[in-house]
């Protein structure tokens, strides 16, 4: 009995995934998918039409370089008052069509810091930045240089090795602040360029702010392009510069002490 009754077992019958979503009425998960039936980050990727693709690609690179600026902007990062409080120069400029402003606490007084400013330029103490770029190579001085210390309205300091125009001293005020300027051939102003020394508590907060005016078009740039540029490659110079002032000004005054 027990042997005739397992030969007339139904045979098993596995159910297919067409089975399965005839039973339960929805499709199972296929590989690649979570068991909720949505699909992988990389299927719906693939699935979006090209230009959706770029334009997620392209947002997705620029958080990453504004992420990564807001972190290096961090140590030379003005605050709210610095940003918008009047400082020498702005009046030599009225109505600039471009404006930035960093600071930085330099952990000497302003005594202490200024000569490192009067001496920048390039042939001279150098900018304190990359100078590949803008020392020719040169190493920029780590001492203070005598023969520099001396300044007034009309003085060059060049941008660049063998410049003979930019930048200008157009306003200083000893110990307090120091204003740069480029002029064009007609006279006419495109940029200001001013260092501000302030006190705080027996330290320095150094206030620099670059601003740009209408006729602002270097190398020939049109403006909406020399303004987007512009605003990088002087946030990563300036960012260089800003912090070898510091790193110069309080190395020397602990070996002063």
């Amino acid at each position: 009995m027990t042997e005739n009754s397992e030969k007339t077992k139904p045979p098993i019958r596995l159910k297919t995934r067409d089975r399965l979503s005839e039973e339960s009425g929805t499709n199972p998960p296929l590989e690649g998918q979570s068991a909720g039936g949505s699909r992988s980050v990389m299927n719906t990727w693939l699935g979006l039409p090209g230009m959706a693709r770029l334009l997620m690609a392209a947002v997705v690179l620029l958080s990453v370089v504004l992420l990564g600026i807001g972190r290096l902007e961090r140590p030379v990062r003005a605050t709210g008052p610095e940003q918008v409080c009047p400082l020498p120069g702005d009046e030599l400029l009225k109505e600039p069509i471009g404006s930035v402003t960093h600071a930085i606490t330099i952990r000497r007084p302003p005594r202490e810091v200024w000569p490192w400013l009067v001496q920048m330029g390039s042939g001279r103490a150098g900018w304190y930045s990359y100078d590949f770029i803008d020392n020719g190579g040169r190493r920029s001085t780590q001492e203070i240089l005598p023969q520099f210390q001396h300044v007034s309205a009309g003085d060059v300091f060049p941008a660049l090795p063998k410049a003979t125009d930019v930048f200008v001293v157009l306003q200083d005020e000893r110990e307090r602040s120091l204003v740069l300027g480029w002029r064009l051939a007609d006279g006419t102003l495109m940029t200001t360029w001013a260092f501000v020394l302030r006190e705080v508590g027996g330290d320095t907060r150094l206030i620099v702010r670059g601003r740009v005016g209408r006729a602002y078009r270097p190398y020939g740039l049109p403006t909406w392009a020399a303004i987007r540029i512009g605003r990088l490659a002087h946030f990563i110079m300036e960012r260089k510069q800003m912090l070898g002032i510091k790193e110069r000004a309080e190395r020397a005054g602990v070996g002063a002490g």
